[in-house]
């Protein structure tokens, strides 16, 4: 018995340890090559804010639509379009829209086009835990920040390994402060309208238009 503990323990060493920061790679490598061959994809997302030392943690849900670098985002109650060229985003309770340059960031802070290849710059990459999640094999993969990012302490990036896209995405802050971030219902290459991304002022009258 002890023989084969040893055994057992050896290869599970053995085989813990051919998981390298190269393979880590490959595996994000793959997963934003499958998704860049889709079309187009949307999804549903269960974003979640978690702070235990100060009590905190709040839910919301959204939804995305992405191609290529367009995107429409659905989160907190409002809207957000990104054509190719500007940023809209629009704020019914407010009555209000915010048109700005594609460079001038995100305010909601989630960029659904980025999903898929912010990881490539600015991090180190560690193979981490294998989960069953409802009956599909999820890997994670640990993204270290190099040292210019003073607030993150690292990312977790979920791989649903079946179909090699993101299941979810898990950031941890320095202040231990964590967002959760769950793909759900992904669908890909559905029948879009030429204008799908278009903003159109004319659905919006009255609307305070800040840009």
């Amino acid at each position: 018995m002890k023989i084969f503990l040893t055994n057992f323990l050896l290869f599970f060493s053995l085989h813990v340890h051919t998981q390298t920061p190269e393979d880590a790679k490959k595996l994000l490598d793959e997963v934003s090559k499958t998704i860049a061959g889709f079309e187009n994809l949307s999804f549903n997302f269960t974003y979640v804010l978690e702070n235990r030392q100060e009590n905190i943690r709040q839910e919301t849900n959204g939804s995305a639509t992405i191609s290529g670098d367009f995107y429409k985002l659905n989160f907190l109650g409002n809207e957000q379009l990104f054509d190719g060229n500007k940023t809209y985003t629009i704020i019914p309770e407010n009555e209000e829209i915010t048109i700005s340059n594609s460079e001038e960031g995100n305010e909601f802070g989630i960029n659904p086009s980025e999903l898929l290849v912010f990881y490539k710059k600015g991090y180190a990459y560690q193979w981490d835990i294998k989960q069953n999640v409802m009956n599909r094999a999820v890997q994670f993969v640990k993204l270290i920040p190099n040292e210019e990012n003073k607030d993150l302490k690292y990312l977790l990036l979920g791989i649903d390994l079946q179909t090699k896209t993101i299941y979810r995405l898990i950031e941890i802050t320095k202040s231990e402060t964590r967002t959760t971030l769950t793909l759900k219902n992904l669908k890909t290459n559905a029948t879009l309208s030429p204008n799908f991304f278009n903003f159109d002022i004319s659905k919006y009258p009255g609307f305070y238009i800040n840009d």
